[in-house]
């Protein structure tokens, strides 16, 4: 009986492996030209961690959260989003001592138990960063900023928008929820049960609602933004100005307030122009830290889903991340393979990408190989090249030819200077 992979996983491998591998090169890059530091934390946490932090009246932990008591009659979760997990790392290693601000980043796999979408699984991979201890403005600037320049380098600028909102501090909140309840209230039967419990428990998820009917009931609803308190509405003015100054486009959509309950001020959302889906999202999240038994410590950060990611890029990479064979070794005599082989180790060493026959193929077998391999160039050992200490170096793109030495360094300097 054959083993399927589970529902909402997948395997990568071929194209989109390469897919998957430069976009990770460049997230490498990008995070060491902006001086953020790696962390890597356990893919299981305490339940009550996201409980706590995530928000206990938020989708991920009442319906999506893969959560399971260990042999010790401990309640564990695999992780649903990496931002509590990298705040409780920061909390118990004593980050807060360190020099501010801690700027981390991860790429890591999370899981949830939710319903499958286009380039949504219940495994699902993100890339994120956190920046801790800084209450300006301009800390969510450079976390947009970074964002702004991964999609750049990846040239995906003219295939992505920038929505920002801002949902205000405690106080802003507490005066707007009450008028959006107020505006709800006499069309409350109308809307999904889901929204039915959002206004007693969450009422700002309301805003994010799918349901036709529920968008239908809020069309008029009053925004946040008209609620902001005079320390909120200077900072988002702020964050809307500087983003204009480095002529960085961005639309104001006042319906953001995201999923989980540990945002305050500003977030935002990188949102696919084809596929109209979030790729990265985030915000300010100043009073995360303090509820899971932190100091208080003001904090920014965004989560960026890779499988979107990739999923966008596919079309556009799909031939230009073909990976080519530097040289391949068409070795005819069974002696000259381990002198073939030393060499090929040699060019290796080099990081030049070198294959050889292991699968006894015949000499056409071979040639016809190394076509399907792309390989750039082909060097042929046959009994009297080996005599000779000679190869035939063979250039498969124009398909010349010429007899050079068998020594790595002279294989390796032909293929120098023809590059």
């Amino acid at each position: 009986m054959r083993i399927s992979r589970q529902k909402g996983t997948k395997d990568i491998f071929g194209e989109d492996i390469k897919i998957w591998q430069y976009i990770e090169k460049n997230i490498r890059e990008i995070c060491s030209a902006y001086c953020i530091e790696e962390i890597r934390t356990p893919v299981f946490e305490a339940t009550e961690l996201y409980a706590r932090g995530v928000g206990d009246d938020t989708d991920i932990v009442n319906k999506e959260m893969y959560t399971f008591l260990d042999k010790g009659g401990r309640s564990i979760t695999l992780r649903p989003e990496l931002t509590a997990g990298v705040v409780r790392a920061y909390i118990e290693n004593g980050m807060s001592s360190l020099t501010s601000p801690v700027k981390l980043w991860y790429e890591a796999n999370m899981y949830r138990y939710e319903k499958m979408q286009k380039g949504r699984y219940r495994e699902f991979a993100q890339f994120g960063i956190e920046f801790f201890g800084s209450k300006s403005y301009l800390a969510d600037i450079e976390v947009m900023m970074l964002a702004y320049d991964l999609f750049k380098r990846l040239n995906l600028l003219d295939d992505i928008t920038l929505n920002i909102n801002s949902i205000g501090c405690s106080t802003c909140r507490a005066k707007y929820i009450e008028k959006l309840k107020e505006y709800v209230k006499p069309n409350l039967s109308k809307m999904c049960d889901t929204c039915k419990v959002r206004y007693e428990k969450n009422p700002l998820r309301m805003l994010d609602c799918k349901e036709e009917n529920c968008k239908h009931v809020l069309q008029e609803a009053p925004m946040i933004t008209d609620f902001l308190c005079e320390e909120c509405s200077i900072d988002f003015e702020n964050v809307k100005s500087t983003l204009e100054e480095l002529n960085i486009k961005y639309i104001v959509d006042k319906k953001i307030v995201r999923g989980l309950d540990y945002y305050n001020k500003t977030v935002f959302e990188f949102i696919s122009n084809n596929f109209n889906f979030a790729v990265c999202a985030g915000g300010r999240y100043d009073k995360l830290i303090e509820t899971l038994g932190g100091i208080s410590t003001p904090a920014v950060g965004f989560g960026l889903g890779m499988d979107r990611l990739v999923l966008i890029l596919k079309e556009k990479l799909v031939n230009k991340l073909e990976k080519n064979v530097d040289v391949y070794f068409v070795v005819l005599e069974k002696k000259a393979y381990t002198v073939c082989r030393n060499i090929v180790s040699s060019l290796r060493d080099n990081n030049i990408a070198t294959d050889i026959d292991i699968c006894n193929r015949s000499f056409n077998a071979q040639l016809k190989y190394a076509n399907r391999i792309n390989a750039k160039y082909i060097c042929i050992v046959g009994e009297e090249e080996l005599n000779n200490n000679t190869c035939i170096l063979k250039n498969m793109q124009d398909g010349k030819q010429r007899k050079i030495n068998l020594l790595s360094e002279d294989i390796l300097k032909e293929i120098v200077i023809n590059e």
